[in-house]
């Protein structure tokens, strides 16, 4: 509920939260295409009190209510939703309540991150890219009512705030004494009586302003680009002809990536490029995110780095996947591999134990770019053959 929203990541190294820990078994032979089950918990069918009910809200309100009532039985996870895209991530532990440990497992919004995307899919404009109290005390207020109004004056899509000085929960109203909010660590997004005691602040009606984000075209994934006077071009070169011309930040439908013509610019170097919905292609630099996409499948492009200074190439699996700076998962994060992919192994060892994925290895691979990868998700036996021992 109460994060610090992070800078701009349009950064060529993914930083993102640690690779999640699950349970038991020892790591089979051979790897699995297996989704974390712990990661997110299993979509409850949406809330039929969840909507909206009651009337007097604007087009765009409806339409938060809409996107927030869509993550009904999504986990709460502190910090969730403030990635460089408004959307469900994997949070941390807060520092203090024993029921956020785990929400490093857990993909998913904390409250102001559900209000953010909630607001982004009604608008197409990520408004609310901040905390609770920077919710509250938002530039986007159309309107505002105090804590002694109480329910009367709000209607569905309006913003209810509770603390004492400093912010630190948001909830959505819905109508009808109803509101929808992800509450703490250990629960899901959930539709609830308001609460106007307590240290309940008062609420704020956002700025009706703005178009709904649409749908991913063709499959793909929408994402939100920044920048003025982006072109996207024929080909994933700059050199080759320009198909469009973004004057601002506009929302892209990503159908896949790949390594192509390095490019910089903007103070950043990238050579990953992204193929958009019309067969056009636009450098990652320019796409709000890390370097490589998350959740991005490769266009084919992709050659694998040779292996080099002794190194053996294997192949990972899953998705999500990320290396560390040390052979822990609370280590500074290297690399993130939003899917399987080719990695140079140049030895191995004995460190932390593991937990994830339905199995538990205490062996490390360290790579050739220095960054270590716990082997559960490298394809082959718990201990890599014909692999030396670091």
């Amino acid at each position: 509920m109460r994060l610090t929203t992070p800078g701009r990541a349009v950064v060529v190294a993914a930083a993102l939260a640690t690779v999640p820990l699950l349970s038991v078994t020892a790591h089979a032979a051979t790897a699995h295409a297996a989704t974390a089950h712990a990661v997110t918990a299993p979509r409850a069918a949406q809330d039929a009190t969840c909507g909206v009910l009651a009337s007097g809200a604007s087009a765009t309100a409806e339409a938060a209510v809409a996107a927030a009532c869509s993550q009904i039985g999504v986990w709460y996870s502190w910090g969730g939703g403030h990635g460089a895209t408004p959307g469900a991530t994997y949070g941390y532990y807060d520092g203090s309540d024993p029921d956020s440990l785990h929400d490093n497992e857990r993909k998913g919004f904390d409250c102001s991150g559900l209000m953010r995307y909630a607001y982004y899919r009604a608008t197409g404009r990520d408004l609310l890219n901040g905390t609770a109290d920077d919710q509250y005390h938002s530039p986007q207020a159309a309107a505002r009512f105090s804590a002694a109004q109480g329910t009367a004056p709000l209607v569905p899509g309006d913003l209810m705030f509770w603390g004492s000085g400093y912010i630190h929960h948001v909830a959505m109203y819905l109508g009808a004494g109803q509101m929808v909010e992800a509450y703490e660590s250990g629960t899901h997004i959930r539709v609830t009586s308001v609460r106007t005691g307590g240290d309940y602040a008062g609420a704020v009606r956002i700025n009706p302003s703005g178009t709904p984000v649409p749908p991913p075209a063709d499959g793909g994934s929408t994402f939100e680009t920044w920048g003025t006077g982006v072109r996207t071009h024929s080909t994933p070169s700059v050199r080759s002809s320009v198909v469009d011309t973004f004057a601002g930040p506009t929302q892209v439908s990503v159908q896949c990536q790949e390594h192509a013509e390095t490019v910089t610019a903007e103070g950043y170097t990238n050579d990953i490029w992204s193929k958009l919905a019309d067969g056009s292609w636009l450098t990652n630099i320019y796409i709000k995110g890390p370097a490589e996409l998350p959740g991005i499948p490769d266009c084919g492009g992709d050659t694998p780095p040779p292996p080099s200074g002794g190194s053996t190439a294997f192949q990972t699996w899953g998705t999500g996947v990320r290396t560390h700076d040390e052979p822990n998962v609370n280590a500074g994060v290297v690399d993130y591999f939003a899917q399987p992919t080719t990695v140079n192994v140049v030895c191995q060892e004995h460190a932390q134990t593991v937990t994830a994925d339905g199995y538990t290895n205490d062996a490390w691979s360290k790579l050739t770019n220095g960054a270590w990868l716990t082997n559960i998700y490298i394809k082959g036996p718990a201990w890599l053959p014909g692999v030396a021992t670091c």
